[in-house]
């Protein structure tokens, strides 16, 4: 168990799921400030050991209904969307109140799915999100409830928290919720049901295993969960599954209560590189130098002034394949400029970058991290 949970106390980069149902009182629609209070004191813990934080948050559509005078039971499209409208400044106002004790600085994202399913907005969205952590913000994160349709929403925020995830790169994640963990059947209604403390494959038992029942506020269920944590798994992000109803839920975990956790077996950094080597398709091609291709091999990231030539076209954030002055391929990543921007600083120091484009970029043409290497060439892969 030790083992288990050194995997969430030594994450560097942990996500933070906080369901509907713990964080409103259902008869009320009010806040449950104490319990949000008793949460704080765990984040605040959390940081100070140097862990960066985010929390994907759900309560504004339970919050705001209540404000709204709507009645329980499902509401109509628009109804969400008014009532997440009303919730969603109360649920930011809170975070800030709250999280102020202890001199955290909160800021709200609202990502609908086309931010981490569509490549441009994806960027930007990983951008801000990384920008804010780097300068020692808590981002809140929310699915975007008022503007979002039930076509295209993400339907519960186990998967909005496991793309988050996913797409900063987490280690890990955790799922708040109203039971301890994973059961061989719903416990609520089997008391055979048998606990499962790790799960290493998700396969058809493991799915089998989910029950379908969901709180009275919340979208979820324990088959969503699994879903998240075959999103997460796949990222490189271990996912733990604990009770939330319980005050300082964190610090319990560390201290025994119960969990279910999701083993990845490899870290977001290898997770991404093995994505970037297997599942696009190249745009164009960048031809480097030889001390470009001496810095790539030590493990460092590309900068235009060791690229040579440019081919193609593409945008920010596409795939490109990059070859040596031989032509020989030595691998393929990300791009931090379009085809036109790059031509015109390739050969330059990054300083010189804002004065060329008229804009300030990124330093690399590609990161180190947005690049997978040819393994053949037993290099920073």
């Amino acid at each position: 168990m030790a083992s288990l949970i050194n995997r969430f106390t030594r994450a560097k980069r942990v996500v933070v799921k906080i369901g509907s149902a713990l964080l409103v009182d259902s008869s009320t629609g009010r806040l449950r400030h104490a319990w949000l209070s008793a949460l704080s004191e765990d984040i605040a813990k959390m940081r100070a050991r140097g862990q960066e934080v985010l929390i994907v948050s759900s309560g504004s559509i339970a919050m705001g209904r209540h404000v709204l005078g709507l009645k329980s039971g499902p509401l109509r499209l628009e109804e969400s969307q008014a009532a997440a409208a009303v919730g969603q400044i109360q649920l930011a106002h809170a975070y800030q109140e709250i999280l102020a004790v202890h001199d955290i600085r909160v800021a709200q994202i609202l990502l609908t799915p086309g931010d981490t399913e569509e490549r441009r907005r994806y960027l930007n969205a990983r951008s801000t999100v990384s920008t804010l952590l780097a300068l020692g913000a808590l981002p809140v994160v929310n699915e975007n409830d008022t503007v979002a349709t039930s076509e295209i929403r993400y339907g519960d925020n186990d998967r909005l928290a496991a793309r988050v995830a996913q797409m900063i790169s987490a280690d890990c994640l955790i799922l708040l919720s109203d039971i301890d963990g994973l059961y061989t059947a719903d416990p609520k209604a089997n008391p055979d049901a048998r606990f499962i403390r790790e799960v290493t494959t998700l396969n058809a038992d493991i799915f089998g295993m989910a029950s379908k029942t969901k709180t009275d506020v919340g979208r979820g269920g324990m088959e969503t969960k699994l879903k998240a944590a075959e999103i997460a798994m796949a990222a490189g992000c271990n996912m733990f599954i604990t009770s939330g109803t319980v005050m300082r839920p964190l610090t319990s975990m560390e201290n025994g209560a119960n969990f279910t956790c999701f083993i990845a077996h490899d870290t977001p950094r290898s997770a991404r590189k093995k994505w970037i080597a297997a599942g696009l398709t190249s745009s164009g091609r960048l031809t480097i130098d030889a001390g470009a291709e001496k810095a790539l091999r030590s493990g460092k990231s590309l900068l235009p002034a060791g690229v040579m030539k440019v081919e193609g076209d593409f945008q920010r954030g596409d795939l490109v394949t990059v070859v040596n002055s031989a032509a020989s391929e030595l691998g393929r990543g990300l791009v931090a400029y379009s085809s036109e921007d790059a031509a015109r600083i390739i050969g330059h120091k990054s300083g010189e970058i804002a004065e060329i484009l008229g804009y300030s970029g990124r330093d690399e043409m590609i990161h180190r991290d947005e690049l997978a290497l040819n393994q053949r060439e037993k290099i920073g892969s």
